[in-house]
Formats: C-alpha cells, sequence, structure tokens
C-alpha cells in the first residue's frame, strides 16, 4: 500500500465487511438494518416508521358492513370494523462517530513484510467494532421496558442458570416476540455454568457448524446463546440481555478512508471515520428483556 495506488472504494468496503465480521451485539439478527437507507455522514436523520398491531374481531354473519374505522370520532358502528393503517413515528439522528489513524515511516516499510500497513487496518476494525458494540449494548440496555428487567440474579449452580434463561424466556414470551430468532449474550463465567447442564445443546454436540452470528456457541430455552466477553460488567454483575432482531434497528457507513503523505517527515498515513448509531424501536421494546446477573462458584445442593 502507498498513498499513491491507494483505492478509497475498495479500503472502504474491506474495512466494513471486516468490521462487521468482529462485531457483537450489532452483528446481523441481533439487531436489523430496515432503516438504514444511505448515510453519508454523521448528524443525517432516518424517519422510522413502525407498522401498529391489528385487531382481530368477532364476525355476525348478516349483521352488515361499515367502511368506519372503530376509533372513527363518531364511535364504533355495527358491522365491519377498519384498523387505519397507522405507523408509529419515531426520529434517529445519527449521532456517533469514530475514527482512527495509523501512520507507517518509510524507512519501518522497507523493513516490514508486505501486509504491514493492511494488518493494522484490520487491528483498527477490531477496535471500531469494540467501540460500536459498546454503544449498542447501552442503548439496548436502556431500551428494556422496566417489566422486562429480572433484577439482580446470583447464579451459582449450573441448573440456575439455566432458570436464568427460562425466566428471560418468559418475558420475551410475554411480549410476544418472534419463537424463532431469540438471542441471549452470556459471559464466560455463565457459559461455563450452561455447559455443565445437560439441557443446554451445543454447537459440536449437535453435530451442526451453523455457528451463523459471531460468539454463537449453542441453543438453550428457545434462544440462540452467545458467548461474549464484552458483555457489560460492573463489580461483579454482568447486564445480561435477551431479545429479537425485530427490536433494535441500526445504522452504520465507513463514511471515508483515506491515504496521505505527511508533509512533517518521511511518512505514509491511512485514516478512517466511522458513523453509525441504534435505537430501540419504541412499538418493538418488549422484545428485549435483561438480569443483572453475579456468577458465584459452584455450591452444594
Amino acid at each position: 500500500m502507498s498513498a499513491q495506488n491507494f483505492v478509497p472504494e475498495i479500503w472502504d468496503a474491506a474495512l466494513l465487511l471486516k468490521l462487521r465480521d468482529e462485531l457483537v451485539y450489532a452483528q446481523p439478527g441481533m439487531i436489523n438494518r430496515n432503516y438504514e437507507g444511505d448515510v453519508a455522514r454523521a448528524g443525517d436523520t432516518v424517519y422510522v416508521t413502525t407498522p401498529k398491531d391489528v385487531k382481530v374481531r368477532s364476525y355476525t354473519k348478516n349483521a352488515g358492513v361499515s367502511a368506519s374505522a372503530e376509533n372513527n370520532s363518531a364511535g364504533a358502528i355495527a358491522g365491519i370494523q377498519y384498523d387505519l393503517t397507522d405507523t408509529a413515528a419515531q426520529t434517529i439522528t445519527v449521532n456517533q462517530s469514530d475514527y482512527f489513524a495509523i501512520m507507517v515511516d518509510d524507512i519501518d516499510r522497507r523493513q516490514k513484510l508486505p501486509g504491514f500497513v493492511e494488518a493494522h487496518v484490520a487491528n483498527a476494525a477490531r477496535a471500531l467494532a469494540e467501540a460500536t458494540d459498546d454503544y449498542v449494548v447501552g442503548v439496548m440496555t436502556n431500551g428494556v421496558p422496566v417489566a422486562n428487567q429480572l433484577g439482580s440474579v446470583t447464579v451459582a449452580r449450573p441448573e440456575e442458570a439455566y432458570e436464568l434463561l427460562v425466566e428471560l424466556r418468559t418475558k420475551m414470551q410475554r411480549g410476544k416476540a418472534p419463537r424463532q430468532g431469540r438471542w441471549v449474550v452470556v459471559p464466560p463465567e455463565l457459559y461455563a455454568k450452561l455447559l455443565q447442564d445437560d439441557r443446554f445443546i451445543r454447537n459440536d454436540a449437535a453435530g451442526t457448524t451453523a455457528g451463523l452470528r459471531n460468539g454463537v456457541v449453542g441453543e438453550a430455552a428457545g434462544f440462540t446463546v452467545i458467548e461474549s466477553n464484552t458483555v457489560p460488567e460492573a463489580g461483579g454483575e454482568f447486564t445480561v440481555l435477551a431479545g429479537h432482531g425485530e427490536a433494535t434497528t441500526y445504522i452504520d457507513q465507513i463514511v471515508n478512508t483515506e491515504a496521505l503523505r505527511l508533509e512533517s517527515g518521511f511518512e505514509d498515513a491511512v485514516r478512517g471515520l466511522h458513523v453509525y448509531d441504534a435505537a430501540v424501536l419504541d412499538e418493538r421494546a418488549s422484545l428485549l428483556a435483561s438480569a443483572e446477573v453475579t456468577v458465584s462458584p459452584n455450591t452444594s445442593a
């Protein structure tokens, strides 16, 4: 790589793909990109419209048909009632932006193996992914409805780890989360407990290589279980999140990657800007649940 033969469009695409390969909370399946559109810079606004629920009513034969909506100012009219095709409006302003900037001296370039700069850019993608995940998990955590927060839970025995997932499953079920696509992210300490419970189905034991998401380790209580070192932790208490991809929308774009020759010395430089944001959709917040989990050593029953 040099400033002379640098092709920014190629590097933009490669860096974005590498970044997405490193994401946990912001990876496909755990979020949706339904409203991403064409994000060009920090400060762009995305307008979200989420269809509202549709009611199902009893039908009485020969009762007559009315084109009036139930919420008409005249009130309900006998016959068939129609729901207005309304949507819940929500606005997301893309405010998050991170950058990386690296430089390499001409002497160092001559003494290093080919791909030296490219390896550093790959490391930059991992760092961008960590910053993105930290932000997205915060958005998700703050978006969990109070009714779906289990509060403080202590897990000491393997069966208690599985029981925790069952409780999170109940919250998801009450929130009308689709059965397919539910996920839960656990720290290594909690995963170690699950491994000791026969009800946890490991990917390797099930003879599957369907690790379609980063960190997928198995299935339990209707969840795809994902192990991650990035589970939020404070004072030994982990914030364990469960959810569905319909709950959180995510937007991102590598706005610009560029190479340049620095004037102050004999160096080339590469720098890139990542713009992104996320939001829990108001009409889908019930598809998230959480628990503040302390994992203790095994104790006898």
